[in-house]
This record gives structure tokens, sequence and C-alpha cells, in this order.
């Protein structure tokens, strides 16, 4: 079962996909890897995941939350699912490189390919992609457009935080 909903975000409008049980996607419109909506998806915000979200992204964009409480169902391979679960761990207000996240997940030869596990995270902003940085700390590659990346830690200034 594939339900969804649209909101609308300071950075534009944005689909969020469950299974009735958890979140499984969260795209901006146009990005990247924009799934495509089946023929035998339901349009449902009222499905309670899909409401829950859109209130905690609703309460995100207004300041008022710095992390989600949200059952997450991201479908991915096993390597892919361990490269999500290392994101949840980035605290809101700062940044960590690709070899970070390499040596956290205890493969560290393996930067490229997290790199690539995170440019196909499906929940973006909730497993938060976006806080991920080269090893300079130059912005790179975000499925929803670099302006938002950059708009995303903007927002996430530690003096932008309840604390």
């Amino acid at each position: 079962m594939a339900e969804y909903c649209w909101i609308e975000s300071p950075l534009g409008r944005m689909l969020l996909m469950s299974d009735g049980r958890g979140l499984t996607g969260l795209h901006f419109e146009r990005e990247k890897y924009f799934p495509p909506i089946g023929q035998d998806w339901t349009e449902s915000p009222a499905t309670p995941v899909l409401a829950q979200a859109a209130r905690q992204l609703g309460e995100y964009f207004a300041g008022e939350r710095d992390r989600f409480d949200l059952p997450l169902a991201p479908s991915g391979t096993a390597f892919q699912q361990c490269v999500w679960r290392e994101l949840l761990g980035i605290p809101c207000g700062t940044t960590v490189t690709y070899g970070d996240i390499a040596r956290g997940i205890g493969a560290p030869k393996s930067v490229r390919a997290v790199g690539a596990a995170v440019g196909r995270n499906p929940i973006s902003i909730v497993v938060p992609c976006h806080r991920v940085v080269g090893s300079d700390g130059a912005l790179t590659g975000y499925a929803g457009g670099l302006e938002r990346k950059r708009a995303l830690l903007a927002h996430e200034r530690p003096r932008d935080l309840l604390g």
C-alpha cells in the first residue's frame, strides 16, 4: 500500500510517502530522484504517519523542532540502510564529511559508496543527508539542489535552534 500527500515548505512543495506504518519518502518536487506517483497510490493526508510528518516538518521550518520522532521505513540495500541510520546521528546545526560517515559505519575505504548511498536517501530532511559535506567542508551534491542544501544548513545554525 502506498499513500502520499503534498505539503508546502519554505523551500518548495514536498511529496510525503508512506506504506501506512512508516514514512517511506520525503522528496522536493522535481528533485533529482523524484519518484513517479503510481496508479495504485492513494492520496491520504489523514494517514497518521503522513499527518505526523507534515506537522513535524511545519514545526521544523518554524524553528520549533530540531529533531524528528517518526516511524521510518525507507527502502534500500543493507549498505544504504546502514548509511541512512548513521545519518540519523548527525546533530542539527552540525555537518560531517562523507569520510566521517564511512568511518562511523566501519567502512573507512567506502567513501564513494557512502556518497552514493547518501545521494539516494529517500527521506530528505528527516534523515539529514543535507548535513554531509565534502572533506574540505564544501557543499557537495544534494538531490534537492545545492540552494536547498545551503538554505537547510543556514536554517539549522545553532543560533536558530531552541537549545
